[in-house]
């Protein structure tokens, strides 16, 4: 379906991939203890989350180019989001302009990379503002640019690099091909990173995309002070693990935490967030919202973070996989199937509201991984 390099892209991880393994494992070693004889007929899944209310306590986790994978990606995604009553995080690192996205879904976050000077910072916080998001997203765990060895083995390259064998893969993929990359250029042109500052990006295959990515590895604390200073909105930490990073976030002002590690593909060998949960959420709960992202694959998975303290979860590559096969028809069914997994283990588990869950819901689990 994917050339190699944009499959390699979406399911890989940096080095040797042990945070991304670690973050489905974490969610083995926990097993539902479900209570019966409880009337569950008017269970409902419906969760309040920044001041507003959600259809399910899951949201869709920001990716990367996601336009390159699907005709359209974001939008599909934000669309699809908006028709669920969940929320759709939009990346930083998109190939459509996020005024687009805002338009389309008004009810979508924008998830922003620090520029590396204040007025740039400043510059980008007043262009998603003014696009109307209401919600803003800081993703803080990208200090330099990760060690990620598989896209290399995937021949996929930023910017990326004409070849003959990336030529290979879009003729031996032509559905990907016409539909997708010979659509967008004919339609919209050479793919631009659109939204990593106040002003378009470089093309996807610009020299110049890797000069755009950095000066990251000197942003502090202040950095953070200056955008809530600024930011008239709800903010938003992501790719925090420990608790007293989590603490430092609220102190400056922040109105929720993603416990994150990347999805796997920052620093390998980062802990799961599932693991690092229970500490943040004990550090920081009712000060700010607790959310997660990492290893989310079943409906089962959703409930488990929320037993161990999330009040919401974000799932990513699940997602993107199903824009990429069938477009928004695949991003609905992704969003349908979750629901439909949360409904039904609420009832086996004996609750009517996932407010109800807490750790006594789990115990370790003696399963084979």
């Amino acid at each position: 379906m994917l050339p190699r390099p944009l499959f390699g892209y979406i399911a890989g991880a940096s080095e040797t991939g042990a945070s991304l393994r670690e973050n489905a494992t974490s969610f083995k070693r926990h097993a539902f203890r479900p209570r019966v004889l409880t009337n569950v007929s008017k269970r409902s899944q419906r969760t309040r989350l920044l001041g507003r209310d959600y259809d399910a306590p899951f949201g869709i986790a920001p990716m990367g180019i996601s336009a390159l994978m699907a005709y359209r990606g974001d939008l599909v995604l934000a669309e699809a989001a908006e028709a669920a009553g969940i929320p759709m995080i939009m990346s930083g690192s998109s190939l459509i302009p996020l005024e687009e996205v805002a338009a389309a879904a008004p009810s979508a976050w924008f998830q922003a990379y620090l520029p590396g000077e204040p007025d740039r910072i400043d510059a980008l916080v007043d262009r998603v503002a003014v696009a109307g998001f209401e919600t803003l997203v800081l993703t803080v765990d990208t200090a330099t640019l990760a060690n990620r060895e598989n896209n290399v083995r995937a021949g996929f390259s930023t910017p990326l690099r004409p070849s003959l064998a990336l030529a290979w893969q879009g003729v031996s993929h032509p559905r990907w091909t016409a539909l997708t990359f010979l659509r967008t250029i004919a339609r919209h042109g050479v793919p631009h990173f659109e939204n990593s500052y106040a002003t378009r990006g470089a093309p996807i295959l610009a020299r110049s995309v890797m000069r755009d990515f950095g000066k990251r590895d000197h942003l502090d604390w202040r950095h953070l002070e200056q955008i809530r200073r600024r930011w008239p909105g709800k903010l938003v930490v992501k790719g925090i693990i420990s608790a007293e990073d989590a603490v430092a976030a609220v102190e400056r002002g922040v109105d929720g935490i993603v416990v994150s590690n990347h999805g796997g593909r920052q620093l390998d060998g980062t802990m799961a967030p599932l693991d690092a949960l229970p500490a943040v959420a004990d550090a920081v709960s009712g000060h700010a919202a607790v959310m997660i992202d990492g290893g989310v694959r079943r409906g089962s998975d959703v409930l488990k973070a929320l037993a161990l303290g999330a009040d919401f979860v974000f799932v990513g590559r699940p997602f993107l996989y199903a824009a990429a096969a069938f477009g928004r028809a695949g991003a609905d069914r992704a969003g349908a199937i979750l629901k439909e997994e949360i409904h039904r283990n609420m009832a086996l588990l004996g609750i009517n509201s996932v407010g109800e869950l807490d750790a006594t819901a789990l115990t370790r689990s003696r399963l084979p991984r």
